[in-house]
C-alpha cells in the first residue's frame, strides 16, 4: 500500500452499524486499515469515535476511497485545502471530482470554511467568485459547462452526518428501524402529522411524492383536504397519477374501476384515455380548471389554492397529460427548482419518484415514506438516501387518516 490518510468518524457507531460498514467499504475499495483509536460511549445516548488510517496502492485509489467513506460521514483528521480544476468539455466534470454526498457539506479555501449551499448526492461541486465572495454549489454532470471550477478529490471537504432522533417521544422515535410495519398505526400517522405541522409551523414547505395508487386506493378526497388546508405545498408525480385523479373527477373510476362501487364499469377501460385526451384540448391542467372542465380532484385542488406540481413522465406512459415533462433531465431540472425552503418530505405509493426524489434531496430533511411494498423503503436506503424511514401499510388508509388528524372539518365532510 504506497497512499494513505487518517480518517475520524463520530456517531451512534455500534448500535447504527457504521463502523461496519466503514470496514467493509474499505475492503470492497481494495485498501487496507488501522484503528488507531475507539473511544465508546458507555450510556444510550453517547456518541463513539473511531480515528482509522486507510491505505490504498496508489492516490487515486485512496481518493475514491476518501470520497466513499465520506458519505457515511468520516472526514479527514487533517482535510488540507480543496484543489480545484476546469471543465473542459460541456457535460463532462474533471477527472478525479469530488462526487457529492446529500450531507450538509463544507470546504476549505485558504484556511476559511464555506458551506455549501445545496447537498445533493452524485454532482460536482462548483466553485463561484473569488476571496470573500467565493461560494459553492452542487451541479449535476449534464449541466456543468466548459470554464467552470470543479472541485477534485476529497481534500478540504468535511461532512456533517445527521444525528439519528434517540428520544422515542420525538417526531420520528418510532422510526428506529428501517421500516415500521408492526407497530400501532394511529401513532405512527400522529408523529407523521406532529413533523408536517412542525415543518409548517418553522416556516418550511412540505414536499409530497405521489404514485397513482393515491387514487386507486380512493385516497383523493384525503389528499384533496389537506391540499385545501395547506399541507401540501408541492406535488411531485408522475403522468399516471394526474391522469388517474382526473378520469376519477370526469368518470368517477379509476383505470376504468368505479371508486365508490370497486367494481369495473362498462367501458371503463377508456376512461383514463378519454380524460388525457379532454385536458390535452384544453391545453392544459389549469387551463381546464379555469375554463371549467375540470371541477375536482388533486389536480383542481393544487390548481385553485397555487401549489405548485412537477409531473416527470416515462417511456410506458399515455398520452401523456401536455403539464407532463418528457424531457427527464428538464424534469429533474424542474423538481430541483422546487426544492428551495422544502423541511419535509413524504413519499406515498411510488418507488420511482421516491427514489429519484431521495437522489436530488439534502440528508437534512426528514423523509418519511409510505408504501405497502417494504422494498421501496430499502431501496431508498439502499441509494444513499440514509434519513428515508418507513411506514408498510396502506396507503389509502393512512392518507385517511392522516387527513383526520390534521384537517379539523375532515370528520364533518366524510360523516
Amino acid at each position: 500500500m504506497q497512499a494513505s490518510d487518517t480518517v475520524v468518524i463520530t456517531g451512534h457507531l455500534m448500535d447504527g452499524g457504521i463502523l461496519s460498514r466503514i470496514l467493509n467499504d474499505i475492503r470492497e475499495y481494495g485498501g487496507d486499515y488501522t484503528i488507531d483509536r475507539f473511544d465508546v460511549g458507555h450510556d444510550t445516548g453517547d456518541t463513539s469515535t473511531a480515528v482509522i488510517t486507510v491505505s490504498t496502492e496508489d492516490d487515486d485509489a485512496l481518493q475514491r476511497l476518501l470520497m466513499r467513506l465520506q458519505t457515511r460521514g468520516a472526514n479527514l483528521v487533517d482535510p488540507g485545502e480543496a484543489v480545484i480544476e476546469p471543465v473542459e468539455v460541456d457535460g463532462v466534470l474533471p477527472d478525479g471530482f469530488y462526487s457529492s454526498t446529500n450531507l450538509p457539506t463544507r470546504v476549505r479555501f485558504k484556511g476559511r470554511w464555506v458551506t455549501v449551499s445545496n447537498p445533493e448526492m452524485d454532482c460536482g461541486l462548483v466553485v463561484d467568485g473569488d476571496g470573500d465572495d467565493l461560494t459553492v454549489h452542487t451541479i449535476p454532470m449534464a449541466d456543468v459547462r466548459v470554464g467552470m471550477r470543479v472541485i477534485c478529490g476529497a481534500s478540504g471537504i468535511k461532512v456533517t452526518p445527521p444525528v439519528p432522533a434517540r428520544d422515542a417521544g420525538g417526531a420520528f422515535g418510532f422510526m428506529e428501524s428501517e421500516v415500521s410495519s408492526e407497530k400501532p398505526q394511529t401513532v405512527l400517522v400522529r408523529q407523521v402529522a406532529d413533523g408536517i405541522r412542525a415543518a409548517k409551523s418553522d416556516g418550511h414547505k412540505v414536499l409530497w411524492v405521489g404514485g397513482p395508487g393515491v387514487v386507486h386506493t380512493g385516497a383523493a378526497p384525503a389528499m384533496v383536504a389537506l391540499v385545501n388546508a395547506g399541507f401540501v405545498d408541492v406535488l411531485f408525480a408522475g403522468n399516471a397519477l394526474a391522469t388517474h385523479d382526473i378520469e376519477s373527477s370526469l368518470y368517477g373510476t379509476s383505470l376504468g374501476v368505479d371508486l365508490a362501487q370497486g367494481r369495473g364499469v362498462e367501458h371503463g377501460h377508456e376512461h383514463h384515455i378519454r380524460a388525457l385526451n379532454t385536458i390535452r384540448k384544453a391545453g392544459s391542467i389549469a387551463a381546464a380548471v379555469e375554463t371549467g372542465v375540470l371541477t375536482g380532484g388533486i389536480m383542481h385542488a393544487l390548481v385553485t389554492t397555487g401549489r405548485r406540481f412537477v409531473l416527470v413522465g416515462s417511456v410506458r406512459d399515455d398520452g401523456p397529460l401536455p403539464d407532463v415533462y418528457t424531457d427527464v433531465i428538464e424534469g429533474q431540472r424542474a423538481m430541483r427548482a422546487e426544492l428551495d425552503g422544502v423541511g419535509y418530505c413524504l413519499m406515498v405509493a411510488t418507488m420511482l419518484h421516491s427514489v429519484a426524489t431521495g437522489n436530488i434531496l439534502p440528508a437534512s430533511v426528514p423523509l418519511v415514506c409510505v408504501d405497502i411494498n417494504p422494498a421501496t423503503v430499502t431501496k431508498l436506503a439502499d441509494r444513499g438516501s440514509s434519513q428515508a424511514r418507513g411506514i408498510v401499510t396502506d396507503v389509502g388508509l393512512f392518507l385517511e387518516q392522516l387527513a383526520l388528524e390534521l384537517v379539523d372539518h375532515y370528520r364533518t365532510t366524510r360523516s
